[in-house]
């Protein structure tokens, strides 16, 4: 550790973050060290070791163990027997309680089952998060070999997603509130189909508020569409989240989707219907 020269010619130990072994710049400090570990256990599943995860993080060795230390005391990370580290029990006790008690999880799922059932494709619930969606539930087809790869707690772009176009048609009536909400950060480009300027995006919007349902066709990603409808699971008059069937385009193009809006809208009952 590195020391300062006192006033009375003694000295004193200084921590990495005032000594700014670790607060320069971009690097972690603190608190945000461990939690940057904690993500980043999150993405090894069969567990990672010291080594690895020091050079992800990009923080020394010592410092690394230290932060790892400190969530294996609270349980929220654990070390298996061949040293390697993952999510403790804890964390996972909490995440699955925290997201099994979530209100609308609990009404859209009988849903999704539904629609998953009744169209062999998987269908998602999710929230919007400022320019991006949050998928809080997914519910896979009970059969066939191809599946998506998105993931509870997964996001994508709003603007490129039917679930995202769904809910955005809620909040932004003009043109004007488009080009606020795109700000200085341009809409990122998903596929060749995705809409990308405000004038695009508000044209597109508009027209998801006349019908009553958004589709995304190969915006997020070729050879998967969908259609999405906003859901009143939490509020009477503001949608909580929408509700979409994304389907592999060779298996369900999204003229399919379409004709059966209104047995989807009838699968989602009161859901699909603000009411006062």
């Amino acid at each position: 550790m590195e020391h300062r020269q006192m006033d009375d010619g003694t000295s004193a130990p200084v921590s990495e973050e005032a000594a700014g072994g670790d607060g320069d710049g971009a690097r972690l400090v603190g608190s945000d060290r461990v939690l940057a570990v904690l993500k980043e256990l999150a993405r090894y599943p069969d567990g990672v070791g010291l080594e690895e995860l020091t050079r992800v993080i990009g923080s020394p060795k010592p410092t690394v163990h230290r932060a790892l230390v400190s969530l294996r005391r609270a349980g929220l990370a654990d070390q298996g027997v061949r040293g390697r580290y993952v999510l403790g029990d804890e964390f996972l006790r909490m995440a699955f309680a925290h997201h099994e008690e979530r209100p609308e999880h609990v009404r859209v799922r009988p849903v999704l089952e539904a629609l998953a059932d009744r169209f062999g494709e998987t269908a998602h619930y999710a929230v919007l998060d400022g320019r991006e969606v949050v998928y809080r539930a997914k519910v896979d087809p009970p059969s066939g070999a191809v599946r998506l790869t998105s993931t509870v707690g997964g996001r994508n772009p709003a603007h490129a997603t039917g679930v995202g176009k769904a809910l955005l048609a809620h909040e932004l009536a003009t043109t004007a509130e488009v080009e606020t909400w795109i700000g200085d950060a341009p809409l990122a480009p998903r596929t060749p189909r995705t809409l990308c300027t405000a004038d695009g995006l508000h044209r597109d919007l508009r027209i998801v508020r006349e019908r009553g349902y958004a589709v995304d066709d190969q915006e997020n990603e070729p050879g998967v569409n969908c259609l999405a409808v906003a859901v009143y699971a939490t509020s009477p008059t503001t949608p909580s989240g929408a509700v979409s069937v994304s389907a592999l385009t060779y298996r369900t193009p999204l003229h399919t989707l379409v004709e059966a809006v209104a047995e989807i809208r009838e699968l989602l009952g009161p859901l699909a219907e603000p009411h006062r």
